[in-house]
């Protein structure tokens, strides 16, 4: 059971109502992170603003995905597990092996592979890479806003990870635990 309430859309916050209607609107359901984020609606304009300018950006849907499971399975949260699990599935069209791989930051293109690997550098050394591991997102044909999307990515997944680490978020998707 979750340690911080997670209340339902209409017993949420005024100024979180349309920010989780949007929520809705675009995934056809409010996952429980929102309704817990949603708590400050500061927080979540946030967070929704930080994903929704990342959609936008160079790195594409199935990457981002991939990027995800990779720091969840780092951080050891269960509830982002299960969601990227099933988004990586279902909106990514990720393969199950894709998805094992990208949970031990691996992938057999060498570009995936090596973004998935800076991916987890930045998680595990807390930002401070190395030039070699910048060098090496370069070697595959990574431009700089494609390094600074990555980095991004895994801040943003870093700020859930927490979150529902914290919260210990109930989930609302089919479960997968970390390793």
């Amino acid at each position: 059971m979750s340690r911080i309430s997670i209340p339902t859309v209409e017993q949420s916050v005024e100024a979180s109502k349309p920010l989780l209607a949007a929520v809705k609107q675009q995934l056809g359901v409010v996952p429980n992170l929102m309704k817990l984020v949603g708590h400050s609606p500061a927080a979540l304009e946030g967070y929704l603003s930080l994903n929704g300018a990342l959609n936008k950006g160079k790195l594409d849907g199935a990457l981002r995905e991939r990027i995800a499971l990779a720091v969840a399975e780092f951080n050891g949260c269960d509830y982002c597990l299960s969601a990227h699990t099933y988004l990586g599935l279902n909106v990514a069209k990720l393969s199950e092996a894709d998805i094992a791989a990208a949970r031990d930051h691996q992938n057999s293109d060498p570009k995936i592979g090596a973004a998935l690997r800076f991916a987890f550098r930045v998680a595990s050394e807390r930002g401070r890479v190395s030039d070699a591991d910048i060098a090496s997102l370069r070697q595959v044909g990574f431009d700089e806003a494609e390094i600074i999307e990555i980095v991004l990515v895994v801040a943003l997944n870093v700020l859930t990870n927490y979150v529902n680490n914290v919260a210990q978020t109930d989930i609302d998707f089919p479960k997968v635990s970390a390793k």
